[in-house]
């Protein structure tokens, strides 16, 4: 009779190890489902920024191009001092709409740079973790548009007509004023990367 009441016994601690590990099983997928939600408002957030300062820097192209004649104005577009036609913001919510998250944050950082925040549309998803199927993965991110050309004003006395040389990483810009075709484009002038 002893060995058939040791075989009892074992019975339910086998039940409460298999329970165990399965609990820890969907404690694990829960974290999971955290990490995946949070990893998409990352993507999110990093694809609104560089949108945002993409827009920029196509809006500072577009407003050098218009002052190309005018040599003294172009620093000032370089150093991002202008007012844009369009909040470059607008184009961060489209990106965060299309990797399925909401811009909660969009603004800029000094003149050439854009900070963005996001939460994700879908939370994270019902798990044995109580209140998770409310939770929503929020995540920031920082732009910057860097600069990528240099160049010298001509002397006072110097042919008006005249263009300054644009120096843009290794290659040398020879501009006309009346001539606009060939013209450097957006990423020649100004790189956009995110921010560490």
């Amino acid at each position: 009779m002893s060995p058939r009441r040791d075989a009892g016994q074992a019975f339910p601690i086998y039940i409460t190890v298999v329970a165990g590990l399965l609990f820890l099983a969907l404690a694990y997928l829960a974290v999971g489902q955290a990490s995946v939600n949070r990893s998409g408002a990352q993507t999110a957030a990093d694809a609104a920024a560089l949108a945002a300062a993409q827009n920029a820097r196509e809006q500072l192209t577009a407003q050098w191009v218009r002052v190309l004649a005018d040599p003294n104005k172009w620093q000032d577009i370089f150093d991002g001092r202008v007012t844009f036609d369009v909040a470059p913001c607008l184009r961060a919510d489209q990106l965060a709409g299309q990797n399925h998250a909401s811009l909660t944050g969009c603004s800029p950082q000094g003149l050439l740079k854009y900070r963005v925040d996001v939460q994700t549309n879908k939370s994270v998803g019902r798990s044995v973790v109580p209140g998770s199927e409310n939770y929503k993965s929020r995540a920031s991110a920082t732009a910057e548009i860097q600069p990528l050309c240099t160049f010298k004003l001509p002397d006072k006395g110097a042919d008006g007509a005249a263009l300054p040389e644009l120096t843009c990483r290794d290659k040398v810009w020879h501009l006309k004023p009346d001539d606009t075709t060939g013209l450097p484009k957006p990423q020649d002038l100004f790189d956009v990367h995110l921010a560490d």
